[in-house]
């Protein structure tokens, strides 16, 4: 029995010792981090070695030109200051928009067999909605089609909007024959013909999960009636004018104003010339 045992554990020893050790290796546990501005992002990088107890840790940032961000040590600008490492993992500070973009861990290991490992993690940093412009028209015609837009630039990822009228949210249609459309990612409030019903104060509010939602100031919409009166006295006035200045150049026309002749009368005029038989008397005088 002690003779099996004895033959038993010089193989395994043998068997432990030919068996290959694991090369350098890089993970992350979130190859995608979304943080929102101004709060820290964590970038997790963690790693194994197959022999070098002291592997070399390097952070780089792809864009157009691959930059450092921790190397030999140190953070470099812009991170210096403002970020922290342990182990191999950084958190970045107070992340701006700046920050967002494709971070690599590389771990170099010159004693292993494999010398280099790394991963990717890329940052995205949210922004919460900013206060939306909006484009309400202080007043329209009945019968008229009427946009109000409302727009936000600046919140990642991009807002979605909702219109209220009097403080009630508008919901979008659910008929196709509707006097109105709403857009919620345009942020369009479009009617086809406005009537005097839809006069009311309008505002609108942005959204995009972050943070917390932005309204406009709103502002207050008339719609009013078209004046008929107003436009009938206004197309006689004009039709009596054109008739009025018709008439006159009419008479005008026939009594010779414009005639080329009296047009031209007693312009440029010219004395007709004397005759010879005029200055007779003055050969006479001088013979």
């Amino acid at each position: 029995m002690m003779e099996g045992t004895s033959l038993v554990l010089p193989i395994v020893l043998l068997l432990l010792q030919c068996s290959p050790s694991a090369p350098v290796t890089v993970s992350t546990n979130r190859h995608k981090v979304e943080v929102e501005e101004s709060k820290d992002a964590v970038l997790s990088c963690m790693f194994r070695t197959e022999v070098d107890p002291s592997p070399r840790i390097e952070w780089k940032k792809k864009g157009k030109e691959v930059s450092f961000v921790y190397f030999e040590g140190h953070f470099k600008a812009p991170y210096e200051g403002r970020a922290t490492i342990d182990g191999a993992t950084v958190t970045l500070h107070r992340v701006t928009q700046e920050d967002a973009g494709e971070y690599r861990c590389e771990i170099s290991a010159p004693q292993d067999s494999i010398t280099l490992g790394e991963t990717n993690v890329t940052l995205k940093v949210l922004v919460p909605p900013n206060t939306p412009s909006c484009e309400i028209p202080s007043a329209a015609v009945t019968g008229s089609a009427v946009h109000l837009r409302c727009r936000d630039e600046q919140s990642i990822p991009p807002a979605t909007y909702s219109w209220f009228k009097n403080s009630q949210p508008i919901s979008p249609p659910r008929l196709t024959n509707a006097t109105y459309l709403v857009d919620s990612h345009t942020g369009v409030l479009e009617f086809k013909a406005v009537a005097k019903d839809d006069s009311g104060h309008y505002s609108c509010l942005a959204t995009n999960g972050v943070g917390k939602p932005k309204m406009c100031e709103g502002k207050h919409m008339t719609i009013e009636d078209v004046n008929v009166m107003a436009v009938v006295v206004t197309v006689v006035v004009l039709c009596l004018v054109v008739l009025v200045c018709g008439c006159g150049g009419l008479l005008l026309h026939r009594n010779g104003f414009f005639s080329r002749e009296f047009v031209t009368s007693n312009v440029n005029y010219v004395p007709p010339p004397q005759e010879p038989q005029d200055f007779k008397h003055t050969q006479s005088f001088m013979l």
